[in-house]
């Protein structure tokens, strides 16, 4: 019975879903019959309005524009008002009547904001993940958006380079499910659905790689590289039925990725299936220019040959592919191709059927920063914070004690919803002051700034230049000084509030050093003379190279920049109303010497050893990572047993089952996510010393133990081989269950010829 059951009505959604795909594809090809070759190239060109500036260049004319059909979406604009008012010159007064798409970069929240990606990463719970990306979808299609650029899926291993913010961090198996999940939430299956949104796979690709860790950087790596290491994550977001991808700035193979055929047709289209909207970053294409890539026509003619269907701000598709076409340098059926790639995104939106989708101020208001999604901001900022150090049991604090809150950030408010915040407003974040007040309303504190975020004028000035609002006391730095001192004089424990500002952080903020700014770290350097015990939470948006705080304070916390309601997670992981248990997902180095550095490095020939001079190693600072991937401390203890295997030999078609028993043996309730690693011992070519190939999050009791199951298989074993072949190559493995990516808790087992 259950047979004749399934197979009918497997049939029934595939017969729907086939006539659907008829239904639109008769739909559009019907449009193009009457479009023009204009109005075609007018669906090519994205034009930006104004509410938010992320490029050297500025759309002209964008309502003229939209009226004479030269405009297939515009973004960076929202609210109902807002985009009726365009939506209406675009379906009432152009010859054919074709809806315009809205985007806009929603990359952690739209109103509601919740931990920076990388934040969110470290929560390593990827239907948390999934959760927050339908209600982002859900609160910015309410205001009118139909597109985000996100999921950012770039690999990042040098925490230099400011865009590690938006990211997962540096593992490509973590990236992948991360960015699975934020795909399904976006999208949710069906985008004609009206709390959807369409989901955009960034930056295509090896943008992460940027040389120095300079954005705009350029990027170079062998196909090995790219296809075992680097490139996972966008396939990964493409089986998951993402339905826009966005290219890189940086070069591949000598080619910009927005005029690179291998990239876009030969790898992402044919390779890879792709069949939704390939779209460039702001102005890439005219960006081609200064990479040395030609004219103003050469590079568009580049861009749509290579496989771009949208062009982003430049205009340079509307202002040169009908003179292309007429030449001859660009076939009229590419132009075609991308125009309904176009189309269709829009039909599977609904917006033929209603150009209006979702949009009312009734539902704005009802969606827009709703009690249910300030909970999950909480939930995910919770979750996301990584205690990093904690000696002599340093927190969770005791209310009842004397404390003093010290630090440019303790009552900050725009610093706590990051860069790429969105419409966040931060005068509707919560600090972690107005937190702790309304926390602890009988109880009263000590609080003293301490220090500005930082006294290098010139790094102020070019920050504030680009809404960094950072506004220097009125006190002397000695004065403010002064002030915490005498404070923390009279506390039992300093907590030190410090960071980078967000404008630090995020795209265009590279740094050389990643330091704590000077300012707050003469503060730590003279809160340590009190003989206090000094507890530091960190807001930032990247590892930070903390030798010296690791060394001299007692507790660390990071908790990156936390969303809407940071102030209130912080508070409750301070005081142990939540134990922490978000773990990092990117190393951190001991200095900036290191980078780039990441668990999964392959040994060289001399691997490293203190004991023998002629191995690979710093002669200067320590080798290991300060804190290394997956890391993450607890208020309570997890004890890991030794792992168990079902079998000691692995077949073709074959599972083995690895077992741990994982036990809470601390005082207090926990979570704790356990790691599975794997080692290729041998290998074709060389393999890493470690490989994430599974993870779970388990919430114990004190004195609970649960037992912990990962089934492996050949196909988890696989990789690309020196031509490419993505194989499982027999031979002897090791396996690793544990807290972080240094646990040596492992178990011995072979794969069997294939």
């Amino acid at each position: 019975m259950k047979k004749l059951f399934l197979i009918p009505a497997l049939s029934i959604v595939v017969c729907c879903c086939s006539q659907r795909k008829t239904e639109m594809d008769a739909f559009v090809s019907n449009l193009m019959s009457k479009m023009t070759l204009e109005e075609k190239i007018g669906q090519l060109n994205l034009l930006t309005v104004g509410f938010d500036v992320t490029g050297p260049k500025m759309s002209k004319d964008v309502e003229q524009k939209i009226k004479n059909g030269q405009a297939g979406g515009v973004f960076n604009i929202f609210t109902p008002n807002a985009v009726r008012k365009l939506q209406d010159m675009a379906v009432a007064q152009t010859r054919l009547h074709i809806p315009l798409l809205f985007g806009y970069d929603v990359i952690h929240g739209h109103r509601t904001i919740y931990p920076i990606p990388l934040g969110l990463a470290a929560t390593w719970d990827t239907a948390l993940i999934a959760r927050i990306a339908a209600a982002v979808a859900d609160e910015a299609s309410a205001d009118g958006i139909h597109w985000t650029f996100s999921p950012m899926v770039d690999i990042a291993r040098d925490p230099r380079w400011g865009r590690v913010s938006e990211g997962a961090g540096e593992d490509p198996f973590l990236g992948s499910e991360i960015a699975k999940s934020m795909v399904h939430g976006y999208e949710q299956g069906n985008l004609s659905k009206p709390n959807t949104l369409m989901s955009c796979i960034k930056h295509f690709a090896l943008y992460g790689a940027a040389e120095a860790g300079r954005d705009y950087n350029t990027t170079d790596m062998s196909r090995l590289r790219m296809y075992n290491e680097y490139l996972p994550p966008y396939k990964a977001a493409v089986e998951a039925s993402a339905s826009s991808v966005m290219t890189a700035f940086n070069e591949i193979d000598g080619v910009p990725a927005t005029g690179n055929r291998w990239l876009l047709s030969d790898l992402l289209r044919r390779e890879w299936g792709f069949n939704g909207v390939v779209v460039t970053d702001y102005t890439a294409i005219l960006e081609m220019e200064n990479h040395g890539m030609g004219s103003k026509a050469k590079v568009a003619e580049l861009a749509v040959n290579a496989g771009v269907d949208m062009d982003m701000v430049s205009e340079y598709l509307l202002d040169e592919l009908p003179a292309l076409v007429k030449a001859g340098k660009v076939k009229e059926e590419t132009v075609d191709n991308a125009c309904r790639r176009i189309l269709e995104a829009k039909y599977k939106l609904g917006l033929f059927a209603d150009p209006y989708r979702g949009l009312s101020e009734a539902r704005a208001k009802a969606q827009i920063m709703s009690a249910e999604k300030l909970a999950l901001s909480k939930e995910a900022a919770v979750k996301s914070i990584v205690l990093l150090k904690n000696d002599r049991q340093t927190l969770p604090l005791d209310a009842s004690k004397k404390i003093a809150f010290i630090g440019p950030l303790v009552q900050d408010q725009r610093n706590l919803i990051g860069s790429w915040s969105a419409a966040g407003n931060p005068q509707q974040a919560v600090s972690l002051r107005s937190a702790l007040e309304s926390k602890f309303k009988e109880h009263k504190f000590r609080y003293a700034k301490g220090c500005n975020l930082t006294d290098d004028a010139a790094l102020r000035s070019k920050l504030n230049q680009h809404g960094g609002d950072i506004i220097p006391d009125s006190r002397t730095p000695q004065q403010l000084l002064t002030e915490a001192l005498q404070i923390a004089q009279h506390a039992d424990v300093i907590v030190a509030v410090l960071g980078e500002p967000f404008g630090m952080s995020g795209e265009a903020a590279s740094r050389t050093s990643i330091d704590l700014p000077e300012s707050q770290k003469i503060l730590l350097k003279a809160l340590k003379t009190a003989g206090k015990p000094i507890a530091l939470a960190l807001m930032n948006g990247r590892p930070l190279t903390l030798q010296w705080e690791h060394d001299n304070l007692d507790a660390i916390i990071e908790t990156w920049y936390a969303g809407t309601q940071a102030g209130e997670a912080i508070a409750d992981i301070l005081f142990g109303d939540a134990n922490p248990s978000g773990k990092i997902t990117m190393t951190f180095p001991r200095s900036v010497g290191q980078i780039p550095i990441y668990y999964s490095h392959k040994n060289t020939g001399r691997p490293f050893s203190d004991r023998e001079k002629y191995t690979s190693k710093y002669l200067d600072a320590g080798n290991e990572p300060l804190y290394p991937f997956g890391y993450g401390l607890s208020y309570t203890q997890f004890t890991y047993s030794g792992v168990q295997l079902s079998d000691s030999t692995l077949a073709e078609g074959g599972s083995i089952t690895a077992t741990v028993t994982l036990t809470n043996s601390g005082s207090r309730a926990g979570e704790e996510v356990a790691q599975l690693y794997i080692r290729d011992r041998v290998g074709s070519i060389t393999r890493p010393v470690k490989e994430l190939k599974g993870f779970r999050r388990v919430a114990l009791q004190p004195g609970e133990s649960r037992k912990i199951s990962f089934v492996v298989t050949p196909e988890l074993l696989k990789f690309y081989n020196a031509d490419l072949r993505y194989t499982a190559e027999p031979g002897d493995f090791w396996l690793f269950i544990g807290g972080s990516s240094d646990t040596e808790n492992k178990a011995a087992f072979s794969l069997l010829s294939l």
